[in-house]
């Protein structure tokens, strides 16, 4: 589940473009509107209607998604972490429709998104995984094992 889809989705049933201005005031919308989780509220119907038993979320923005998700399932935070200029880079090269196309504009995005408290969120993830010089390969490797491990002290919980 990518949260940043479920803004796309509802920035187009709005009958706006998705691009990154237009995606950026709906996410502050909704949130004005519905609470700092609003985002996170709208993703935890779509995964309830999917029926999956485990669900990655991609997207996180803020603590407050951190708590909703919590309260619904046992959860994993990892933070990925990366320099400025590699995250454009990044962006640029993915190419969604709502991605910045210029400096000024992943500046914005940033202000943004440390406005609504990712900042805070990666600052408080269970592990941190730099991506400054990861291929998708190794960083999807990478998760893969953080994910087994906590599975693995899961069950020895139980």
């Amino acid at each position: 589940m990518v949260m940043g889809d479920v803004i796309r989705e509802e920035t187009k049933r709005r009958g706006l473009e998705p691009n990154s201005k237009n995606t950026g005031e709906v996410m502050k919308e909704l949130r004005n509107q519905k609470g700092e989780a609003a985002v996170a509220e709208l993703c935890l119907e779509t995964i309830r209607v999917s029926g999956s038993d485990r669900v990655v979320v991609d997207g996180i923005r803020s603590m407050s998604e951190v708590v909703t998700f919590r309260k619904n399932a046992k959860v994993l935070l990892i933070g990925v972490h990366a320099s400025p200029d590699r995250r454009f880079m990044l962006l640029k090269e993915r190419g969604r429709s709502d991605d910045p196309i210029s400096i000024e504009m992943f500046e914005a995005r940033d202000q943004r998104e440390l406005g609504v408290g990712i900042g805070t969120a990666i600052a408080m993830a269970d592990e941190v995984v730099s991506n400054e010089h990861s291929t998708q390969e190794l960083l999807t490797s990478t998760m893969a094992d953080i994910v087994d491990r906590w599975l693995g002290k899961d069950a020895e919980r139980a």
